[in-house]
């Protein structure tokens, strides 16, 4: 006789709603779904950092921007908890800290951390709570802390209108205090830390926002993280595409997109003989084209062949190393 199996629950298969459960969780874990968020009743947010205007620079700096700064402008309810102190976001703190204090009263609050919830926005607003109100030279290990009660989402926490002053470093020297010699243990992280670090540049240009130039040792690549929502984005990028208006000029090509956070961000690979500088007048001339674009799908809905270029663009998903 053969053996009898309990029913056992399937897999949501690909393009079901929800994440699938063998892929890799939206949390940015790197565990399964399955064996992360979705095994509980967490519920994941992804686009955590919607409603900010400074949510494609927010996307870069916690996903591949390796070594920045930026100063926060915090909310008037921030304000009532900092008092005089001010905050900056940093890409990476030593230790993967959360967050830390530094005894000059510095505050830090870092982005590429691992959270505890599903909303990575609510994780980091513990943590720009937690550094507002702690002590000179404290450190939090990990984001979800909070102090007392009140808003902890980023969204409140922060003036929703205002952009961030992002300044890249081609190193983590700034993890070193002005005063005194750092210790054989921190002189070994902040050493292995420049040894894999990739030099990026931000591409500053009128119209351009969340633009990132990368040298990634064999290719350098142009990372451009966009607000637009996905399907309208994809389609401007197929009509371009058919009108071969997709590249940056000469010496670029694109490669694909991949997502982070509920963003698309779309990548060209450009050359790397020509300085960081030399792509501003580019990207901003493809700005201006793709909201040209963008908005003559309105009124021109994609034709046959840029239907199939759409499909084709869809499913050019590229890996970041």
């Amino acid at each position: 006789m053969s053996k009898k199996t309990k029913n056992r629950p399937r897999p949501a298969a690909a393009g079901t709603d929800g994440p699938n459960p063998r892929q890799p969780c939206p949390c940015g874990s790197g565990k399964r779904y399955k064996a992360c968020h979705g095994a509980g009743d967490d519920v994941i947010v992804l686009r955590p950092f919607e409603g900010l205007a400074a949510e494609c620079d927010l996307v870069a700096l916690r996903e591949f921007v390796p070594s920045g700064l930026a100063p926060l402008t915090l909310s008037a309810e921030a304000k009532k908890l900092a008092g005089s102190r001010t905050a900056r976001l940093a890409t990476v703190l030593p230790g993967a800290s959360a967050a830390l204090i530094r005894p000059n009263g510095d505050a830090l609050v870092g982005l590429q951390v691992q959270t505890r919830s599903g909303d990575i926005s609510a994780d980091l607003g513990r943590a720009l709570r937690w550094v507002l109100t702690a002590e000179p030279g404290e450190v939090l290990p990990v984001a979800g802390a909070s102090v007392g009660d009140g808003p902890v989402r980023l969204q409140d926490l922060l003036v929703a209108d205002a952009a961030l002053d992002v300044t890249l470093h081609a190193d983590f020297a700034w993890w070193l205090p002005d005063e005194g010699e750092p210790s054989a243990e921190a002189a070994a992280a902040l050493e292995h830390a420049n040894n894999v670090i990739m030099p990026t540049e931000v591409v500053r240009a009128d119209g351009v926002r969340g633009a990132y130039w990368v040298d990634a040792g064999s290719k350098a690549h142009l990372r451009w993280v966009r607000p637009e929502p996905e399907d309208q984005l994809v389609a401007a990028l197929a009509r371009l595409q058919v009108n071969d208006e997709l590249d940056l000029g000469t010496g670029s090509r694109y490669v694909g997109s991949f997502r982070a956070h509920g963003l698309l961000v779309p990548v060209w690979d450009l050359d790397q003989e020509m300085h960081v500088k030399e792509w501003s007048a580019p990207a901003e001339a493809f700005a201006k084209r793709l909201t040209e674009t963008l908005a003559s799908l309105e009124e021109q809905p994609p034709t046959e062949r840029e239907r199939r270029a759409r499909d084709s663009l869809a499913g050019r998903q590229v890996t970041l190393r």
